[in-house]
């Protein structure tokens, strides 16, 4: 699965899986189940029920759902943040349409959202707060990079990327209008007067 399928391609709730699950189907099962239901939510039976299948092939990939929750933070932080980085930089070649794409699969996986549900599971368990950070870091050290290729200064660039993931990843009510617009704007106001454009 690219990454611009996304996370919320997921498969039909109850339905038999047409080829054998692995790991990362878990774990995007569960960063689905995380969005829907919060924390409190994850649970191995409702994972199963959202895959469609018993719960016993969730222990040919994970050792206990102890295990699994540990996977499941770290995944968000490493493997995909990787593969959504690595996806970005192939489709994307000057840094402008880098910080575009990088929004753009930002949106399509529901990443904004699945942020604000990791801080507040960061928040009751204190292995996941690494990883939210790791990510958090992750996203600012790679628009941060666009912005210097940009002409911007080093300090400036770093401000210009806390403002993008700040403003991706803010549990502040939305203004009225277009979402997707506002993300434009967004990218306009924090590439405007860049050396490089």
């Amino acid at each position: 699965m690219s990454s611009a399928e996304g996370l919320l391609s997921a498969r039909p709730a109850a339905s038999k899986p047409t080829a054998p699950l692995g790991r990362r189907d878990w774990l995007e099962a569960g960063q689905r189940l995380l969005l829907v239901s919060g924390v409190g939510g994850l649970k191995l039976r409702a994972l199963a029920g959202s895959l469609g299948i018993s719960t016993g092939s969730f222990y040919h990939h994970f050792s206990d759902f102890d295990a699994y929750l540990v996977a499941l933070a770290k995944y968000y932080s490493g493997e995909q943040l990787a593969a959504n980085i690595a996806a970005v930089l192939r489709e994307a070649h000057t840094p402008y349409d880098r910080i575009v794409r990088a929004s753009q699969v930002a949106r399509e996986v529901a990443l904004p959202e699945l942020m604000v549900a990791m801080r507040a599971w960061a928040r009751r368990d204190a292995r996941v707060a690494p990883e939210v950070r790791a990510l958090e870091q992750g996203l600012m050290d790679f628009l941060a990079r666009c912005f210097v290729e940009l002409g911007f200064q080093h300090d400036q660039a770093l401000v210009r990327a806390f403002v993008m993931l700040s403003a991706a990843s803010s549990e502040v009510a939305l203004p009225p209008g277009d979402k997707h617009r506002l993300g434009e704007s967004i990218i306009d106001l924090v590439c405007d007067g860049a050396p490089a454009l």
